[in-house]
């Protein structure tokens, strides 16, 4: 990663320290307040992750401490998805978040990379051999392809497998199998990719879908629009160096059919989608999810300046801040075409 993120002085100092006055607490908890004041795996990676692109070794530690203590409680290497406040037991379920682990095992493999510590990188080897182990799986279509489950458990289904496809983070697996020699992260990523571009042919990116023997079909009882969740597909594809890739042109395209950089200009963004039809079915005033659509218009098109709101958190809850945050990361790294404007 560039040296640009590192520092005092690095441009988003100020947007580092003002997500972590709204969203960390001094112990290292990375707090979501709209779902029960909870803190997932995820939460944790994506603030870990953070914490390591930004050389801020005191914020890392808190946040490793804390989630090591909390959530490395399972009798592999993964993390337990949730830990809620306030409970007589603060892990009810001990199922995993695949992207949560993902996110986490990156984590330690820049730390390590940066400050030596070998221990991260052992570590983040156990994290990605767990993760070849229980969320690994051969895809049931014939394909071949090996296909990253959202969790070890739960989401298996009779001749199919339901997958999340904004669960895969292309870089961070790449980077995590050069880092530990766990190479099905890297086969899994490529794979990802080009199941994403067959998707990608039948409409936006879905929340949920199924693959198996009868193809890809969606998942039943689960959301296959384009929603919050799927719309970190192309964010994590660009950040990948995959700009080019048809999921993030259609999202664009989608995008711009719902209104500029898919500001629909009466302060809402678009944030849910019919993936068949784009039809607009959500939209929201947090600007974060302004920032994404607007950054991913800038990447695919190669454009210079991107429309990225001015990074805030009073008006604006964890997921959407920490989106926006990881957008201008994700210029600074991928798309430094795309400086705000």
């Amino acid at each position: 990663m560039p040296n640009s993120l590192a520092g005092p002085n690095q441009p988003l100092a100020e947007a580092w320290s003002a997500w972590k006055a709204a969203f960390l607490s001094p112990e290292g908890r990375v707090i979501d307040k709209l779902q029960q004041g909870a803190s997932h795996s995820e939460s944790q990676g994506y603030g870990l992750l953070m914490a390591a692109l930004f050389h801020d070794n005191a914020t890392f530690d808190a946040i490793y401490r804390w989630t090591e203590a909390n959530l490395a409680i399972r009798s592999d290497a993964l993390l337990a998805w949730r830990w809620l406040p306030n409970q007589a037991v603060s892990v009810a379920d001990r199922n995993n978040a695949t992207d949560g682990d993902l996110f986490y095992a990156w984590a330690l493999v820049l730390h390590s990379r940066a400050t030596g510590m070998l221990s991260l990188r052992r570590r983040a080897t156990a994290i990605a051999e767990s993760l070849v182990k229980n969320c690994v799986v051969e895809a049931r279509d014939g394909s071949g392809r090996l296909l990253l489950t959202p969790a070890a458990e739960g989401f298996a289904r009779k001749n199919a497998q339901i997958i999340n496809p904004s669960y895969y983070m292309p870089r961070a697996m790449r980077e995590i199998a050069a880092a530990t020699g766990i190479n099905a992260l890297a086969t899994c990523a490529s794979d990802g990719e080009a199941l994403m571009t067959d998707l990608a042919t039948q409409g936006l990116m879905p929340d949920w879908i199924e693959v198996g023997t009868s193809g890809m079909t969606p998942a039943a009882n689960m959301s296959d629009k384009n929603g919050y969740e799927a719309m970190r597909v192309a964010l994590f594809l660009i950040w990948s160096g995959n700009a080019a890739h048809l999921a993030v042109a259609d999202q664009v395209r989608a995008y711009l059919q719902a209104g500029t950089s898919g500001n629909l200009q009466n302060g809402e963004y678009v944030t849910v989608m019919d993936r068949k039809s784009g039809a607009v079915l959500e939209t929201s005033t947090s600007l974060g999810y302004g920032a994404l659509a607007a950054f991913s218009e800038c990447a695919s098109h190669s454009r210079f300046g991107a429309k990225i709101p001015f990074f805030r958190t009073d008006e604006q809850s964890y997921y959407p801040a920490t989106l926006h945050l990881m957008t201008l990361i994700a210029q600074i790294v991928s798309a430094p075409e795309c400086v705000p404007i």
